[in-house]
């Protein structure tokens, strides 16, 4: 079985897997609730004769890893199942939701797990038939939605003897990633004062509301004095009761975000003293809790070329009018100037084929600029062993993640094509890496020389 007898096939299972996908994309469960899918995903493993085995840990009952084979190298390839509250939606290029406030895919992860998967069972068929050397794992990631899923587990030391790591994720293009990622820190502020009646007797007591405002309005000052890359965006999650009490507990919940995580401790340090600030104005208390975390993509040259290698080699998919069609209806649901600023994320309109759905690979050189802003516990896995990322187009240019275009585009034929495409991408990458133990010992050689002057230290220990 050679690699083009392994896309073939692959290309034969595409039915199954769009079948697959779409059961996930129903159940759109949210993060920590994925019973459901991740089931399927063990079940389906099983069945195929993978070994299962259950991360341990507290709030881990949905995390599991699938093993296939045996020696080295072993591949660690991501999955991920998780749906957004909100973003339920059904099949169509209309605003309609499958219920009130119900969840959705519209990061399109019923996408992203089921290409991992379809790539592990290609390669299991590959092992299976050549007796070649070497060990696949499909991880069933949960939680990657609230960016903390990961990083439990690699604290539970589910990773810990993997060699190498691949991952990608639905968007609006094909390319590969170098860098990527704002590293992130998830933190509550909790003010504790006194309650009293506001008119009665206001200068008895102290509000925590009070805390809460004022130390939203340092961090507003803040975001003056932080580089530019960098963001601080909170919501106030317990704002006290009746107007007539003065609150005694208050609550805000913030994301700091920017470009690599000393970046984001250092202003996380800030941002403490601005809530201390806060609490003695107000003569209040104050405690805080890193809920989660994430670090950065940590580079990786060698398999960065070899993604490229695998998205030149493997054509990208190509569409009929009628889902060229679809993409127009979905993308005037959008805002044109929203649209044109979301593909500049991407590419120029010079790079487009067309206007409503991306069409070929970005190079090497092109893939630099794209910008992938977000954050992401899959971040994490890149600093414990060396990993890959790439974006398969799954939606319509100019539509962006978390909205309801993108749960609509999760279920069409756009996103099964990007799907497939990506679990070919899946295929060849762990094809080569399966012929070249070369290729995986200068992966690793290049993850040791990065991260030399600094090691991983996970978010939730700080």
């Amino acid at each position: 079985m050679n690699k083009k007898n392994l896309l073939d096939y692959l290309e034969n299972m595409q039915e199954e897997l769009q079948e697959i996908s779409e059961k996930v994309w129903n159940l759109a469960e949210v993060s920590g609730k994925e019973e459901k899918s991740s089931e399927l995903f063990r079940n389906i493993l099983t069945d195929q004769g993978f070994t299962l085995t259950e991360v341990e840990g507290k709030d881990l009952a949905n995390a599991f890893y699938a093993e296939y084979g045996s020696g080295s190298p072993v591949i660690a390839v991501l999955g991920e199942y998780d749906a957004l509250p909100g973003l339920s939606q059904e099949a169509g290029t209309k605003r309609s939701p499958k219920g009130k406030n119900a969840p959705g895919h519209g990061c399109g992860h019923n996408l992203l797990g089921t290409a991992a998967l379809g790539g592990v069972l290609a390669i299991k068929k590959y092992i299976e038939e050549t007796g070649t050397e070497g060990t696949i794992r499909f991880y069933g990631c949960p939680e990657e939605e609230t960016l903390v899923g990961k990083v439990k587990m690699i604290r539970e030391g589910a990773f810990k003897d993997c060699d190498v790591a691949l991952s990608w994720h639905p968007m609006n293009v094909n390319s590969p990633i170098e860098t990527g990622f704002l590293a992130n820190n998830s933190i509550k502020f909790r003010f504790s004062g006194t309650s009293a009646h506001a008119a009665q007797s206001p200068e008895s007591g102290r509000s925590a509301l009070d805390s809460v405002e004022l130390m939203n309005v340092g961090a507003n000052y803040l975001r003056e004095h932080v580089i530019d890359e960098a963001r601080i965006h909170y919501t106030i999650t317990n704002a006290g009761g009746a107007p007539n009490i003065i609150p005694a507990d208050a609550e805000s919940w913030y994301f700091v975000r920017a470009p690599r995580r000393k970046d984001v401790e250092a202003i996380t340090k800030r941002l403490v003293k601005v809530a201390e600030g806060a609490a003695m104005m107000t003569e209040t208390e104050m405690e805080y809790e890193i809920i989660g975390g994430t670090y950065e993509i940590l580079p990786n040259r060698v398999l960065f070329d070899l993604t490229d290698k695998n998205m030149q080699e493997i054509d990208p998919p190509s569409y009929t009018e009628e889902e060229l069609q679809f993409a127009e209806e979905i993308q005037k649901s959008l805002d044109s100037d929203m649209v044109e600023g979301e593909i500049r994320k991407f590419i120029s309109r010079e790079d487009a084929a067309q206007p409503y759905q991306f069409e070929g690979v970005l190079s090497k050189e092109d893939s630099q600029v794209v910008e992938v802003a977000g954050s992401s516990d899959s971040g994490d896995v890149s600093w414990v062993m060396p990993m890959n990322f790439f974006l398969a187009a799954t939606w319509p240019l100019g539509v962006p993640a978390h909205s309801w275009q993108a749960t609509a585009s999760s279920i069409s034929s756009l996103g099964m094509k990007g799907m497939g495409y990506a679990s070919k991408i899946f295929a060849g990458m762990m094809y080569d890496l399966l012929q070249s133990q070369e290729t995986v010992d200068a992966a690793k050689d290049e993850f040791v020389q990065r991260t030399q002057n600094q090691g991983y230290v996970s978010p939730l220990d700080q």
